[in-house]
């Protein structure tokens, strides 16, 4: 099959899976349930574990960790569930390759630190999964989601990254008067990751939780790893939060593309200064020069005439918000004042209408449907709708709706942005993964009120 072919087959969200035989897959059936590997078993992989748990069409196989603690504890969720123990791989940093060695794996769900998911999507697909679920982001360099999209179109496979926020409520609804042409002919979008993760990027596991000043092997969970980042890297590096809805809004891969961008980062201060302010200026971390500016901003243009501003801003003191703008030619929506203003349609002019009402009344049919299941599910319940939509598109034997062309296009915003600070601010090419055929794939996330 054509590359091209391939792109046109799989962007389609009724298209059948019937092109691609495997023992692995099977037609929608009460009685038969999807097979699960999981690896990583962290704080993360543990809000999935425990979702799977709970559905009644899976059935975790396999779990695969290096932290003995970690692995206790998912032991622990699995016993309190009442389903059977699953095998269990670890060790050394390659168990997980022996864990793909099973031969009656459905899919696998890869929630480890972000320089590991590369390798592992592209070594489970080539041990033959046709489904491969990846926690966000999926490469570090612009060469890794290259290699991983066309490994997926080599091997005829499924690359779903995770991307909760796509799913949570009000993202949604905007999504629903989006379609329904409430704010117009669309000009411009915001959003982003603004979150103090001063508290994750230093913890060791012994003080309370925030008031650490340790990162790599003295460290605990996320900050064993994710801090290097800031230490050598200087980017937007986790743009998926922001770009994904934006991208659904825009039809991005599908009538639209991203065709440039560019970044610019601010000086760094944050991570240092809580280092002196938490544990004083002697402490031998203080000493660390990190790279990460703390406030990145990135401009994106796009095929069909839209902007997009994002923002990464995670090192200094700050409420969570994503920043959200969606704004047309009839009103906006911006989430950090939770604010909707439609001309015309609004109670007053130039004054914002308080957001609920509207969302109230354009909540997307999908949560309309499943908020009881949703309820007690991660971040607000949005973890529960994109784990759900994972496992529904191997029963049906679809293509996932958040697809590999998806993951590579606004995972690859991080490495981009890095380029262009690196080149002083130079507007860079944005690659098309997709090779052409985002001007005929058709929009297709969310559609369906199944999933």
């Amino acid at each position: 099959m054509k590359r091209k072919d391939f792109i046109k087959n799989t962007g389609l969200a009724a298209a059948s899976l019937a092109m691609f035989p495997t023992s692995n897959l099977f037609a929608s059936s009460s009685d038969t349930k999807v097979k699960v590997a999981m690896v990583g078993v962290g704080l993360r992989g543990q809000n999935h574990l425990e979702l799977l748990l709970k559905r009644h069409d899976v059935e975790i196989v396999a779990i695969c960790d290096i932290d003995e603690r970690m692995l206790t504890a998912s032991k622990e969720l699995i016993k309190e569930s009442g389903k059977q123990m699953p095998q269990i791989f670890t060790g050394d940093i390659y168990a997980w390759k022996k864990m793909l060695e099973l031969k009656y794996l459905d899919t696998i769900i890869i929630a480890t630190p972000w320089e590991w998911h590369k390798e592992m999507i592209i070594s489970s697909i080539e041990s033959g999964l046709k489904y491969v679920a990846s926690e966000v982001i999926i490469g570090i360099t612009l060469q890794d989601h290259w290699d991983v999209v066309m490994a997926a179109e080599r091997y005829k496979a499924h690359v779903m990254m995770l991307e909760n926020v796509c799913y949570r409520r009000d993202v949604m609804a905007i999504l629903n008067m989006v379609r329904q042409g409430l704010f117009g002919e669309l000009i411009h979008l915001q959003g982003g990751y603004q979150h103090d993760l001063r508290e994750v990027k230093f913890n060791d596991g012994i003080n309370a939780y925030g008031h650490g000043c340790e990162m790599g092997d003295k460290a605990w969970s996320e900050a064993k790893w994710r801090t290097h980042h800031s230490i050598y890297r200087n980017g937007d590096l986790y743009p998926t939060h922001g770009i994904g809805p934006i991208a659904q809004y825009t039809n991005i891969n599908r009538g639209n593309r991203f065709t440039n961008l560019s970044s610019f980062s601010s000086k760094a201060r944050g991570l240092h200064n809580h280092i002196v302010n938490t544990c004083g200026e002697n402490h031998p971390n203080a000493k660390i020069n990190f790279k990460l500016g703390d406030v990145v901003t990135t401009s994106i243009n796009c095929a069909n005439g839209e902007t997009v501003l994002l923002q990464h801003d995670t090192n200094l003191p700050r409420p969570y918000s994503l920043g959200f703008r969606v704004q047309g030619t009839n009103g906006l929506w911006m989430d950090v004042n939770n604010g909707i203003y439609i001309e015309g349609k609004s109670v007053k002019p130039h004054q914002w209408d308080n957001a609920k009402t509207w969302l109230d009344k354009y909540d997307h049919p999908l949560w309309a449907k499943w908020s009881k299941d949703a309820e007690g599910a991660g971040h607000g319940g949005m973890d529960f709708f994109v784990i759900h939509s994972f496992i529904e598109s191997i029963k049906r034997n679809l293509p996932t709706v958040l697809d590999v062309y998806d993951a590579a296009t606004w995972s690859s915003i991080a490495p981009l942005s890095e380029k262009s600070i690196e080149l002083g601010n130079q507007t860079v090419e944005f690659p098309d993964f997709t090779n052409g055929q985002w001007m005929y794939r058709k929009p297709n996330f969310a559609f369906n009120d199944d999933f």
